[in-house]
């Protein structure tokens, strides 16, 4: 769950981060009020959750709080990479004069949290990381021992930090990491963090990704989750329990188990690439799903105006293959799809499974025994109806 920018920022501040003390508002009129409080050079920034919003536009740097209302007013509505603008931060002008990337993330090989910092910040760390990796300082941090102090001291000489930023530049990091730990972030990214000209940092800009399955352990963050910008489907198959991502494919694929996914994934590609027919989703309806769930999933497939077959490939193990035939018959009787399914059913109860689907004697439901036949029988049905 990624968190917009001021969501970020305001987080940050509850771990003793120091963030410019703006405001987000949604109406121009919004917006000249901050301006007008804040007083002076003011940046009235785009509140959407993709990169890229100073090249779009989404962000402009106001002389005064009517500037700021000018800019609100052209921002807000906007389209970037998409996403309607339907908030702005006004955040006071600072007076930059170094800025510093600095992010925690998980370096799932290592099992550890890794620490990445640069003294080029503001850059896109992808960027920075081709074009000059050394810049780029790595400390893992020992989840049992956490963040040590020698660790801080060695980052912030590394990067070739002012001497007498170190101990602020401490107090940022422990901050950052706390944070980092207690909000089960995949991500906690500042860029940049900068020097102004007093010599203090300042937290400009920020990012935060919580962690999907830690959700159950946030209800404060999922409260305050903004749905405006996300897709339909994607909000379904969160509200159902189900991992779901859209992708350019015309064969929806609904599958148990993220492996048996990729596979099921792969096997439509390998038989469809020649002719540019592939996956339409990754769709993980997981070990334990219920007749609901599949129905769910089912709708959130066909919803997808690109599928033009669905392919069903099931491994009971927790799983019980007739619950899921069950809820297919149920997801079709309420959408009655046109596009024909192919289903391959193997494990728990997969006789039982495949008996319900037969006696449902429907035209456009088929069933198969391997992945292999699936995948190709998927294929060919969307040549068919190409």
């Amino acid at each position: 769950m990624k968190l917009h920018e001021y969501q970020s920022k305001f987080l940050f501040r509850d771990y003793g981060i120091p963030i410019p003390q703006g405001k987000v508002a949604t109406t121009a009129e919004d917006a000249f009020e901050i301006a007008s409080e804040l007083g002076g050079l003011v940046v009235v920034k785009a509140q959407v959750r993709v990169g890229g919003r100073g090249k779009a536009g989404g962000v402009k740097v106001a002389r005064d709080a009517e500037e700021a209302r000018r800019y609100a007013d052209q921002i807000l509505g906007m389209e970037i990479k998409g996403l309607r603008v339907e908030k702005v931060l006004v955040d006071p002008g600072a007076d930059i004069k170094q800025e510093i990337y600095l992010a925690i993330t998980n370096d799932r090989g290592a099992g550890m949290p890794l620490i990445m910092a640069s003294m080029e910040g503001g850059m896109d760390i992808e960027e920075l990381n081709r074009e000059r990796p050394g810049a780029i300082i790595r400390e893992h941090v020992e989840p049992i021992l956490g963040l040590q102090n020698y660790q801080m001291t060695y980052i912030a000489s590394a990067m070739g930090l002012p001497r007498a930023r170190w101990r602020d530049f401490g107090t940022v990091l422990a901050g950052l990491y706390e944070c980092y730990l207690q909000s089960d972030a995949e991500l906690a990214e500042i860029n940049p963090l900068v020097i102004t000209g007093e010599g203090a940092l300042l937290a400009v800009d920020g990012k935060v990704i919580i962690d999907d399955n830690a959700l159950f352990r946030q209800p404060a963050l999922v409260e305050d989750h903004d749905t405006s910008d996300e897709q339909e489907s994607e909000r379904l198959a969160r509200e159902a329990g189900i991992t779901y991502i859209k992708l350019d494919g015309q064969i929806g694929c609904m599958v148990n188990g993220a492996g048996l996914a990729m596979t099921t994934m792969d096997m439509t590609k390998l038989y469809g690439d020649d002719d540019g027919i592939g996956p339409a989703n990754f769709l993980d309806i997981g070990g334990g799903a219920t007749p609901e769930q599949v129905a769910a999933a089912l709708r959130i497939i066909l919803s997808d105006a690109n599928v033009k077959c669905v392919l069903f490939n099931i491994f009971g193990g927790i799983t019980r293959c007739d619950e899921v035939a069950d809820g297919i018959l149920t997801a079709y009787n309420e959408v009655k799809p046109a596009v024909p399914m192919i289903i391959r059913l193997q494990g728990t109860n997969a006789a039982e499974g495949n008996q319900i689907i037969d006696a449902a004697q429907i035209p456009n439901i088929s069933s198969a025994e391997t992945l292999t036949e699936a995948a190709q029988r998927a294929v060919a049905a969307v040549k068919q109806g190409a």
